[in-house]
């Protein structure tokens, strides 16, 4: 009979990877020793799958792992009440987590100071990832021998923790890692020794940042685990998915056949996979029979380190190089000796023990009258398990079953601070002493485990913070032998969010150490920048050539920088280089052209000068004598037009007068005067601000000009102004002179002189504007020069014709005849 009035009852579950245990009351009469527990029906459903290993104690925990993951057939015919047939398919490590606990049990009972002088016993089912019969089972460990029919569609850990939360029984999972069983709000209940699947999430993203993969495929199970995930994977990792596929084990076979059609077609090298072990193994034997490989695998911890994927000769081959992370790998002294020491002839009402040997030895121990009959060969169950290669006795490295054997301890370690509390002994020493109380709340369990800090026999130590512990995991790599196989290595670890890798230690997908590459888009070069394509993943892009004046000198620049004002961008878009000063030059085209027409006009010029010195008459020596700037040359020819008008006008009655004011004196003052006021402007104008050179940053290109700055806009405006002011006035003068007889009309000519004048100068002002550089120069130059020929050949050529060509015609007789 037990002990407690008051049944203190842990369940520890790996139903998507949860462990759970439950403080519950309630009388329970136990015969002592190893026994099968029979299934508990239910008026509309069974479920064999109860069937599973007993061992009374004075305090129960219990235990419901995923042994067979094989699920049964449901008959929908509606012509009975329904019913699940048996579970098959025995999986090795959960085979192995059940008798770690049991192993951990043992050797807690064996303590002489962790829960002195109290036995815990055991009861363990299967689940077979049933929802159903795992709700059944959590129901019947904390109600007691019987439960109710239950409808739940789905178990997961957070519903199951959200179901037991109001009773306030503890659960603590070893293989539950959704990253949302954290919050302590919606679970206050919850516990693992399992890390959360944030940091191992991260991880995957510093991988993929480090290595540059931003084109992805992800394939995950369709429950918290996979879909949560890969959604923290992805935040903010600059990652892009190429494809999601979704694996539901109800339909695994033609999921995984259509995830590998996808991987198939898809340009992601790079796969990662969030799923169960045996999930995986269907997915590579699909991947297998298409003859899908060079696929670079991420393998999450739940199948990282499967021996049954790595040992399978079909997906080998696609398989090579996979890069996991697995829980961190312990050792459990003395647990490889217990594993091997187990026999069906010692524990008769064993019924996994018995599958186990079914698959090891090919034969069926007949220990019992009650042993399933199948067709293979009886034995009697004293075949040993020493010197077998099996995955069940593989203990070399611990990682979820270490898992297992530190939730127990964390059970055990609240047990103990909840019963055997530290006392003073009368000779000054601390002793704890267990006492068994009439009630054991499970509210007080729980207080419990928020503050455990566990110590195991191994020496290593932990405690709960919140739901979690301190997050550790392995980083492994699948390489191949030189016999063919693949096996596993160790190349680094991960402490929280910290990496350590051995790069030179991986075996990539590739075959050797040349990192996989998994991108939508190859980084743009330097001298480009990225441009997103539309509607399509901010990873997939064109690389657009930089603009002039800009540059991008790094691979994958999403924007191109701008030179500063002194510098511009050299032929490849990669630096800016100091700008190269340009200017119009004698040894260029334009400027040997330019030079040829100055120094024609100053030639015809001088000959014109000459020819009017040499040949002296009248009032043409005068507008020749003072040309010697457009000011001076616009003077004289408004002078001479003046005077000309006045003579005809003095000719009238009572004008006589007129021309006193018009005589040699007056002209030449007058054109002094008009020329000086230039001169005064100039003056003013070059004394208060100058123009001064300066390089024409604004212009885009390589080379900049050197150009003359106007600092002072009024002054050359006013410059420019009087210029057509007198231009204006002479052509409003020759309108004037219009009527004059045919020798003394120089209407025409002066209004073609000035109309010329006129018409380069207002389109010098936006040609100079908008002309770059040196180019600029080359317009004043070609201005001044065609303002210039318009008066040589408007005005002084029809003259020089006369003096040279028609002398008879230069005469004052010849001028005063009608």
């Amino acid at each position: 009979m037990s002990r407690l009035s008051w049944i203190s009852t842990f369940w520890i579950s790996s139903v998507l990877s949860l462990l759970f245990m439950g403080l519950v009351g309630g009388q329970l009469g136990l015969k002592m020793g190893l026994q099968a527990v029979q299934a508990i029906s239910c008026s509309r459903w069974s479920t064999p799958s109860d069937q599973g290993l007993f061992q009374d104690g004075d305090i129960i925990i219990g235990g419901l792992f995923n042994i067979y993951y094989n699920p049964p057939t449901i008959d929908h015919d509606f012509t009975q009440l329904p019913r699940y047939n048996a579970c098959t398919g025995l999986q090795n490590l959960p085979l192995q987590y059940v008798y770690t606990m049991v192993f951990a049990l043992e050797e807690i009972n064996h303590s002489a100071t962790l829960l002195p002088g109290v036995k815990l016993g055991y009861r363990i089912h299967d689940s077979c990832a049933i929802a159903l019969w795992g709700v059944q089972a959590a129901l019947s460990l904390v109600g007691g021998n019987s439960t109710s029919c239950d409808s739940t569609a789905l178990l997961n850990s957070s519903i199951l923790a959200k179901i037991l939360a109001p009773l306030s029984v503890p659960l603590v999972s070893y293989t539950a890692s959704c990253s949302c069983l954290s919050n302590r709000l919606e679970y206050p209940n919850f516990f693992r020794t399992m890390p959360s699947d944030f940091y191992q999430a991260r991880a995957f993203a510093q991988l993929a940042i480090r290595y540059k993969w931003n084109w992805i495929g992800t394939v995950a199970i369709n429950t918290n685990y996979g879909l949560s995930a890969i959604k923290e994977e992805t935040q903010g990792a600059g990652v892009c998915l190429s494809f999601t596929e979704i694996l539901n084990r109800e339909n695994i076979v033609s999921d995984s056949r259509r995830a590998a059609l996808t991987i198939q077609a898809s340009t992601a090298k790079v796969i990662l996979i969030f799923a169960w072990y045996t999930d995986v193994w269907e997915l590579f034997l699909q991947l297998g029979n298409i003859n899908v490989t060079g696929r670079q695998f991420l393998a999450s911890e739940a199948w990282s380190t499967s021996g049954d994927i790595l040992q399978d000769p079909v997906t080998r081959k696609v398989a090579s190089g996979v890069l996991g992370i697995a829980i961190r790998s312990s050792t459990i002294p003395g647990f490889e000796n217990y594993l091997r020491s187990l026999k069906p002839s010692n524990r008769p009402d064993d019924m996994f023990l018995r599958k186990l040997w079914e698959n090891v030895f090919g034969c069926r121990p007949v220990v019992t009258p009650f042993s399933t009959y199948t067709a293979l060969p009886p034995c009697n169950g004293t075949e040993s398990l020493e010197g077998i290669q099996h995955p069940f006795t593989y203990t070399s490295q611990l990682r979820v079953t270490y898992n297992v054997y530190l939730a127990v301890y964390a059970a055990a370690h609240a047990l103990h601070s909840l019963l055997c509390p530290i006392r003073d002994s009368p000779l000054g020493e601390n002793s704890s002493t267990c006492f068994f109380p009439k009630d054991i709340k499970p509210i007080e369990l729980l207080q419990q485990l928020n503050q455990v800090n566990v110590t195991t026999p191994q020496g290593e130590s932990f405690s709960f913070h919140g739901a979690d512990i301190t997050p550790k995991y392995d980083l492994v790599n699948w390489q191949n032998t030189p016999e063919g196989k693949l096996k596993l290595v160790l190349i680094g670890r991960v402490d929280g969010f910290d990496i350590h890798l051995n790069e030179s230690a991986i075996q990539w997908s590739t075959g050797s150490n040349q990192v996989p590459v998994s991108v939508c888009s190859e980084g743009c070069a330097p001298g480009t920048r990225m441009a997103n394509r539309k509607g399509e993943p901010v990873c997939c892009f064109d690389c657009i050539p930089c603009a002039e004046g800009e540059i991008s000198n790094k691979t994958g620049s999403p924007q191109c920088d701008r030179c500063p004002l002194e510098f511009w961008s050299n032929a490849e878009k990669t630096a800016c280089v100091p700008r190269q000063l340009d200017f119009l030059s004698y040894n260029e085209t334009l400027g040997i052209t330019l030079t040829t027409v100055a120094v024609s006009g100053v030639a015809v010029t001088t000959a014109v000068f000459v020819v009017f010195i040499y040949y002296p008459s009248c009032f043409f020596f005068q507008q020749a004598a003072f040309g010697i700037s457009f000011v001076l040359c616009v003077s004289c020819l408004k002078v001479k037009t003046i005077v000309v008008l006045a003579a005809f006008r003095s000719a009238r009655p009572g004008a006589e007068a007129l021309m006193k004011w018009f005589g040699p004196g007056q002209q030449r003052g007058s054109v002094c005067i008009f020329t000086c006021i230039q001169v005064v402007i100039c003056f003013i104008w070059l004394s208060l601000s100058p123009p001064v050179p300066q390089p024409d940053l604004q212009i885009p290109g390589l080379k900049v000009t050197l150009k003359c700055a106007m600092v002072s806009v009024v002054g050359f405006s006013l410059v420019l102004g009087y210029i057509g002011l007198l231009a204006c006035t002479s052509l409003l003068l020759a309108f004037l002179a219009r009527k004059l007889p045919d020798n003394f009309n120089e209407a025409k000519l002066i209004t073609f002189s000035m109309l010329i004048f006129c018409a380069v100068w207002v389109a010098f002002v936006p040609a100079y504007v908008s002309s770059p550089g040196k180019y600029a120069v080359a317009v004043e130059i070609f201005a001044i020069l065609a303002s210039s020929y318009g008066l040589l050949f408007c005005i002084f050529a029809p003259k020089c014709f006369i003096i040279l060509l028609r002398p008879e015609k230069n005469t004052k007789k010849h001028l005063m005849a009608r």
